[in-house]
């Protein structure tokens, strides 16, 4: 019981990171970084069928994900696709949120199934 509270307390804590985040920042470094030459215009359409859309997801799924291409043992977290650890190695983790919040502004049109 203790565990699950001291979870939800953990992951309420780097959702609110995340919310806080400066979206212009995020922007300039999508741009710079030419994230749109795998995840197509305003991150919405890819290249390939491999590559996700990134449109619309939640600035919190977005945050973990680019935070789990920098984890040491990507194997135990399922982030390892050679391009992404590469890009997203560079980045700290504030410049992952501004990345995220910006994102996750963007419209997409992810749906989802009942």
């Amino acid at each position: 019981m203790i565990k699950n509270f001291l979870l939800s307390m953990t992951l309420l804590m780097f959702s609110g990171a995340v919310l806080a985040a400066d979206q212009e920042k995020g922007k300039r470094l999508v741009e710079l970084n030419n994230c749109a030459s795998c995840h197509g215009a305003n991150l919405n359409s890819p290249i390939a069928p491999e590559y996700p859309k990134l449109a619309g997801q939640y600035g919190d799924y977005l945050f973990h994900a680019m935070l789990a291409y920098q984890a040491k043992e990507r194997r135990l977290v399922g982030r390892n696709h050679p391009i992404m650890v590469g890009q997203m190695a560079k980045f700290s983790r504030a410049e992952l949120e501004d990345m995220a919040a910006y994102i996750a502004s963007l419209p997409g049109d992810l749906t989802t199934k009942p």
